[in-house]
């Protein structure tokens, strides 16, 4: 069964005196188990649009969403998939912990577990000495590891993401890369990202979905033969084949009719 299963989904936005725009149009893209993918494309093309309506955040025009074979609805309410947005969004009179725990607390999880479960994940994110501090008192990579540690806390087999670092300096957003291959690995979770940054998109997947201007629909999709997310490191950005990549991502992100292999990489259209 397919984490995110997209079939002919088009969404068409009223604005001002009746008017429409066509925001996605017949979009169809699956994401298996494990698979981290990300969705990359000019301002406005639809990439947040579709990310939203796989997390049921707002509902198709037309088309159907299925996240682990149920309808998004369904899956929301289940609590299978964990959000990160690009600002963090901790509520700032709650400790790191507190912030961590709070997914936990709503859906009725007792105290000693909710402590546990915070407390396991505060070490993943490596961030352990921190558990007690407000989020003032972070700097804005820290409290992007505490989004994530909060999105990771009902253990959701799928995480959706739209533009997490986007806010971060290079070379914190590079760290926070490298963590987010770490945890995913230790993990084993789907990722859907929503990204503006063709280096990004690289080291961080296994597959690249490039979308057209709007109407949003998938243009391209290329695959990364980069390597398992759990061997990738800072070393990977000065490999041969990861420039290689974000040609291949960069050709298809401008329409470039030649289509050139790259070392261990693999670029098509999706034909879904």
């Amino acid at each position: 069964m397919n984490a995110v299963e997209v079939t002919g989904v088009s969404k068409v936005f009223r604005v001002a005196k009746g008017a429409e725009v066509v925001a996605l149009d017949s979009v169809s893209l699956s994401v298996v188990p494990g698979e981290f993918v990300s969705l990359i494309g000019p301002s406005g093309c639809g990439k947040s649009t579709l990310l939203r309506l796989i997390a049921d955040l707002d509902q198709p025009t037309a088309g159907e969403v299925l996240v682990f074979g149920k309808s998004a609805r369904q899956a929301r309410i289940d609590q299978d998939y964990g959000i990160a947005f690009q600002q963090a969004g901790l509520l700032p009179w709650r400790t790191v912990t507190g912030n961590i725990e709070l997914p936990l607390e709503l859906h009725g999880v007792g105290k000693a577990a909710r402590r546990a479960r915070a407390q396991d994940l505060l070490a993943l994110v490596g961030l352990s000495d921190f558990a007690d501090r407000y989020p003032d008192q972070l700097s804005g990579g820290m409290q992007q590891r505490v989004a994530i540690a909060r999105s990771l806390a009902e253990s959701p087999e799928l995480l959706l993401m739209d533009e997490p670092f986007g806010a971060l300096d290079e070379m914190t957003r590079e760290r926070m890369q490298t963590e987010l291959v770490r945890i995913c690995a230790e993990t084993g979770a789907a990722v859907v990202f929503v990204t503006h940054s063709i280096p990004e998109a690289v080291y961080l997947s296994s597959r690249v979905v490039v979308m057209s201007p709007r109407p949003g629909r998938i243009q391209e999709v290329v695959t990364v033969g980069l390597g398992s997310a759990g061997t990738r490191d800072d070393a990977l950005r000065e490999d041969a084949a990861f420039f290689a990549s974000v040609k291949a991502v960069r050709e298809a992100l401008h329409g470039d009719a030649v289509h050139e292999k790259a070392p261990h990489s693999v670029r098509g259209v999706e034909t879904r």
